[in-house]
């Protein structure tokens, strides 16, 4: 069972690191959740390997014969050094997981120096990105499609107008519930220009798989030119708001 077990582990350790579980990487955070996502996987194969092994040889060795349907299986006593062992191993793999785990979230959630916010609301079934203080006279700007910088580390408050739902740009790794009445957050770094697509992760009614957007991560430049084209559409609205009918 232990030569069985540990080519089995080698061979699904080597198969399950080599399969692209994600797609691609736009952000600073994603490497630290690829590697923690490898690590779980380098400690879970062995442990699936051993259980299956061990089931399949006593399926195997321990199985029923013809003629032994009425028969009792012997009396056996508890081990107390095993019983100890498969508690203690377990739980120390996990404190261990959980810490580590923990220290990734800590560090993709570190504030840094400077940071653009991001409103973002989700109803049924579409998003909406305000960006606060960068309309004319410091109002906001809101759009339909989502917006950012090549480098410009961004904080997202994500709401919701109505129920559950979650904000997921799969390219970010990072998702997070919008929960009505409740303001939640977190924070990336793009660091890959393009157009990734912003879906809603949490079931939340007949055209929830409708509720899709686009994040479009641009040079500072052109998207500093975005701004300022919002800028203009938004001073220009309010100014035909204020003329006389």
């Amino acid at each position: 069972m232990l030569i069985i077990g540990a080519i089995a582990s080698a061979i699904g350790i080597a198969v399950a690191l080599s399969i692209n579980w994600f797609p691609l990487a736009a952000d600073a955070q994603a490497h630290q959740i690829d590697t923690l996502y490898d690590v779980l996987l380098i400690f879970s194969v062995p442990i699936f390997v051993l259980v299956e092994v061990v089931v399949l040889f006593s399926v195997w060795k321990f199985r029923m014969r013809p003629g032994e349907e009425l028969r009792d299986g012997p009396p056996i006593h508890g081990n107390t050094t095993l019983e100890v062992i498969w508690t203690a191993v377990p739980a120390i793999l996990l404190v261990g997981l959980c810490s580590y785990a923990y220290v990734v979230l800590t560090q993709i959630e570190r504030r840094p120096a400077h940071e653009m916010v991001v409103n973002v609301t989700g109803q049924q079934f579409a998003w909406s990105f305000q960006y606060p203080g960068a309309g004319p006279g410091g109002k906001s700007i809101t759009s339909d499609q989502l917006y950012l910088a090549k480098g410009l580390p961004v904080e997202f408050h994500v709401r919701s107008k109505d129920v559950i739902h979650d904000f997921w740009v799969p390219e970010f790794r990072l998702k997070i519930d919008a929960v009505p009445g409740v303001t939640t957050k977190y924070r990336i770094n793009p660091t890959r220009t393009g157009d990734y697509s912003v879906v809603c992760a949490e079931l939340c009614g007949l055209g929830h798989a409708t509720m899709r957007q686009t994040a479009h991560v641009l040079p500072r430049a052109r998207f500093q030119a975005w701004v300022s084209r919002q800028r203009s559409v938004a001073t220009a609205s309010a100014r035909a708001g204020a003329q006389p009918s």
